[in-house]
């Protein structure tokens, strides 16, 4: 009986134009493995006061290109990235640019600089005109600190 209800069921579907089978074979689907979930990665505490700072230039500075920019950092330590060091990380300079999502890994564009050597400077080409720049410190995997030592944000003029 229970044959027939379903032979009949699968007739009505035929007729209404609905295909309810998969193209998978059956040996496929059950041998598919689940897919594996993303792994998270926690933000590092930062050390109590630390702080990220420009040491140069100064906010308001009206500079030419290349500007050369000086990092500072206190409290904290510089280390390259891919070392998971407690109270450490390297820098990102963000230039013209919003605090990215501190929970995500920092972007690494033209306006997310990435200094994963450690560097504690750079000099950089910029247009004429107005410009921002913010130091971000993350770490071993570019993920900002809980809280994050983040930098002022300065505003610069390029001739």
């Amino acid at each position: 009986m229970l044959i027939r209800l379903l032979a009949v069921f699968g007739l009505i579907l035929t007729a209404c134009g609905q295909d309810n089978s998969l193209d998978v074979p059956e040996e496929t689907a059950a041998a598919a493995p689940p897919a594996p979930a993303m792994p998270v990665h926690e933000r590092r505490p930062s050390p109590a006061g630390a702080m990220a700072y420009i040491i140069s230039p100064a906010d308001g500075d009206t500079v030419t290109s290349p500007v050369r920019v000086l990092f500072g950092l206190k409290g904290a330590g510089v280390v390259p990235a891919g070392i998971e060091r407690e109270g450490a990380g390297h820098h990102h300079l963000l230039i013209d640019a919003a605090v990215p999502d501190l929970d995500s890994p920092v972007p690494s564009d033209t306006n997310h600089r990435h200094f994963g050597g450690g560097q504690t400077e750079v000099e950089i080409e910029l247009a004429p005109g107005t410009h921002t720049l913010q130091l971000l410190l993350g770490d071993e995997m570019h993920v900002p600190h809980d809280p994050p030592i983040l930098s002022e944000q300065i505003t610069i003029q390029v001739r």
